[in-house]
C-alpha cells in the first residue's frame, strides 16, 4: 500500500473521530447538568463501570475524575457480581458506560445498584436501551459510524465517551474551584506537583555540608572548603554564623583575571562579595529558581529568621529534585 493512501485513511479516521466529538456538543444539555449536580453532591465516591472497550475507557474517566478534585474509582462489572459489589455504598454515585446500553455484566448489577439507592449515570450509544431507560441520567454518546471501515471495532465510540468524560471531569475541576495547587497534591511526584510543593528545606544541603568560613582565614582554606562542598560557592560568616559575605567560583575567576593574589596571605574577607542574596527555607523551590535565574546566580545560602546559615544548594540540586 502506498504512502498516501496510507495518509488518507490515517486522516479519514481523524476526519470522522472528529465529527462524532462536535455532534455531542448539542447534548451537553440538561442532562448533562444533571449528571454534574449528582456527582458534585456525592458524598462518598463516583464509582465508573463499564465491559470491554468501555470499560477501558471507564478507567481513565475515573483517573482523570481522581485527579481533578472528584474522587472516583473503576469497577469491573463482572467482577462486581463476584463480591466486588462491596465497593458500592449508599453515598456513591454510579457513572456507567455501555455503547449498546444492554451489556449483561451491568445490566445484572443493576437490582442491586437500584436497592442501594444509589444514582446511576449512563453513558450510552443508544437513548433507548434498558441500561438508558433504568438510568437517574442518560448522556447520548451515540455515533453515526465508527472509523472502522467494518463498523465494527469501537473506535468513533469510544472516542466519544471518553471527550463526554472529559467534559464531565473539567466541568465539576471548575464547579469545585480546582486549583493547580490541588492538582499538585495528587500528583506530587509529577513535574508540577515538585514545583508548586517543593520547598527548599526538602532539598538544601545541611551541617557539615554547608560550604562555610570565617571572614579571618586564607583565602587559601576557603578555597578547600568550597572545593570540599562542591557547590560552587563558599559562605563567610560572623562568629554567631551570620552572613559577613559570599565568594563564589565565578568571583575567584574573575578575582585572578584582574590582580595578582597571594591565596597564602589573603584573607577571604577582603576578596568576599558582602552581603549577598539568601533564602528562608520555607520558599518554594521554583521562586528561588526564579531568584537564581534572574540574579544569574548558581547558588544559594539558606537563613532562618535570625539570619543564622542553616543550609546551602545549588542548580545541580534543583534539577536533580526536577525543579527545572
Amino acid at each position: 500500500m502506498s504512502s498516501e493512501r496510507l495518509q488518507r485513511l490515517g486522516r479519514a479516521v481523524l476526519e470522522v473521530e472528529a465529527q462524532a466529538i462536535q455532534d455531542l456538543i448539542p447534548r451537553v444539555d440538561r442532562n448533562f447538568v444533571r449528571a454534574c449536580q449528582y456527582m458534585l453532591e456525592c458524598q462518598g465516591r463516583i464509582v465508573v463501570t463499564g465491559m470491554g472497550k468501555s470499560g477501558h475507557v471507564g478507567s481513565k474517566i475515573a483517573a482523570t475524575l481522581a485527579s481533578t478534585g472528584s474522587p472516583a474509582f473503576f469497577v469491573h462489572p463482572g467482577e462486581a457480581s463476584h463480591g466486588d459489589l462491596g465497593m458500592f455504598t449508599a453515598e456513591d454515585v454510579v457513572l456507567a458506560l455501555s455503547n449498546s446500553g444492554e451489556t449483561e455484566e451491568l445490566l445484572t448489577i443493576l437490582p442491586l445498584l437500584k436497592r442501594l439507592h444509589v444514582p446511576l449515570i449512563t453513558l450510552t450509544g443508544n437513548p433507548r436501551s434498558r441500561l438508558a431507560q433504568a438510568a437517574d441520567v442518560n448522556i447520548d454518546v451515540s455515533v453515526t459510524q465508527e472509523a472502522c471501515p467494518l463498523g465494527l471495532a469501537p473506535t468513533s465510540s469510544t472516542t466519544a465517551a471518553l471527550a463526554m468524560g472529559d467534559a464531565l471531569a473539567v466541568s465539576l475541576l471548575e464547579a469545585r474551584g480546582f486549583t493547580a495547587d490541588d492538582f499538585a497534591r495528587t500528583h506530587p511526584a509529577g513535574r508540577l506537583g515538585r514545583r508548586l510543593l517543593l520547598l527548599i528545606a526538602d532539598i538544601m544541603h545541611t551541617g557539615d555540608e554547608i560550604p562555610r568560613v570565617h571572614a579571618g582565614v586564607p583565602l587559601s582554606e576557603a578555597l578547600v572548603e568550597m572545593s570540599n562542598k562542591r557547590l560552587g560557592f563558599v559562605t563567610v560568616l560572623d562568629e554567631e554564623g551570620r552572613i559577613e559575605g559570599i565568594f563564589t567560583d565565578g568571583d575567584l575567576r574573575r578575582l585572578f583575571e584582574h590582580e595578582q593574589v597571594d591565596v597564602h596571605t589573603t584573607r577571604i574577607g577582603e576578596v568576599m562579595i558582602p552581603g549577598g542574596k539568601t533564602v528562608s527555607p520555607d520558599i518554594l523551590a521554583a521562586e528561588a529558581l526564579q531568584i537564581m535565574e534572574t540574579s544569574k546566580i548558581n547558588a544559594l545560602p539558606v537563613v532562618d529568621e535570625s539570619g543564622k546559615v542553616i543550609g546551602a544548594f545549588n542548580m545541580h540540586d534543583l534539577l536533580r529534585a526536577g525543579v527545572v
